[in-house]
């Protein structure tokens, strides 16, 4: 038996530059709020707290008062910062580069949008952390779309403007972007930029992992994929694995290892999503491989 760990895998430079961000601001014991989970992954959202990083949610950010808070890499919303220019509240802002010249496009779409009765959509998850960033551009009126049902929000005889939440699949994206074409054109039986304009806002660290998960996959008898399962990203990434190897497994740790899935000379490909730290990754190799050498390895 071999187990590898994918050298293309673990956190993109979003999320790696917000955890280096919130070690920084605590060294030397201090404690720091961050307004949600850092990354969707409970292991390394554990690490921190042991280090003094203690999440807290939108509500509980109204109540304090002279502190600190952490902006994760997904981006706020306007009334966020209102909240705490009101509170007295030092925002350490950790917002990724990508998302926050997506909101500056959203925002932009979005006045654009209502001098024309238009309408901003938005491909992602309703409630994810980045898509609250981006609907508060548009003072909450965007129109969040995950599956073909979703589009029946939108009025096809108005303009429509399509973006994505960066983490989301590309082949999602583009499928999106084709039923809504279709819907327009059986509306008005033709199709232009003035009625529908469509902006692949996915980020491209993300989406350049697709081909190079789908090569990975195909390399090992059974893959082990690593992530948080709250994470948007690692979702469409293990679907990745899945499609090009049947053996995948979502894990979310080495805890969830299931020894009946393996056999003694396979080949083991270990990978995660962009929220899943090398360290975990690790940490399952070196559990399966400790086992295996222990002859504990189901057969």
């Amino acid at each position: 038996m071999t187990v590898d760990i994918d050298p293309h895998s673990g956190y993109c430079f979003g999320v790696e530059f917000a955890i280096q961000m919130a070690e920084d601001e605590m060294l030397g014991g201090n404690n720091l709020y961050c307004l949600g989970d850092i990354v969707h992954n409970s292991m390394e959202v554990e690490r921190l707290y042991k280090k003094g990083l203690r999440t807290i949610d939108r509500d509980e950010l109204s109540q304090l008062k002279d502190c600190k808070v952490l902006i994760r890499a997904h981006g706020e919303p306007p009334e966020t910062y209102q909240i705490a220019m009101e509170n007295n509240i030092e925002l350490i802002d950790a917002s990724c580069p990508v998302v926050l010249k997506l909101q500056n496009r959203v925002k932009h779409a979005y006045d654009k949008a209502k001098r024309v009765n238009g309408q901003v959509v938005i491909y992602g998850k309703e409630g994810h952390a980045e898509v609250v960033g981006l609907t508060g551009q548009t003072d909450n009126n965007a129109i969040i779309i995950m599956t073909d049902e979703d589009l029946d929000k939108i009025d096809y005889s108005r303009p429509v403007i399509l973006f994505s939440q960066t983490t989301k699949s590309t082949q999602g994206f583009y499928h999106m972007k084709e039923q809504i074409e279709k819907r327009i054109m059986k509306e008005k039986g033709e199709l232009t930029m003035e009625q529908f304009d469509a902006n692949d806002s996915i980020c491209r660290q993300v989406s350049n992992r697709e081909p190079k998960m789908r090569e990975f996959a195909s390399k090992y008898d059974v893959v082990l994929f690593v992530a948080g399962k709250k994470s948007s990203n690692g979702r469409a990434l293990y679907n990745v694995c899945l499609e090009n190897n049947p053996r995948s497994y979502f894990i979310e740790n080495q805890d969830e290892v299931d020894f009946s899935w393996l056999e003694p000379e396979d080949k083991i490909g270990i990978c995660g999503a962009t929220s899943t730290p090398h360290w975990l990754m690790k940490q399952v190799a070196e559990y399966i491989d400790a086992k295996h050498h222990n002859q504990d390895l189901l057969v």
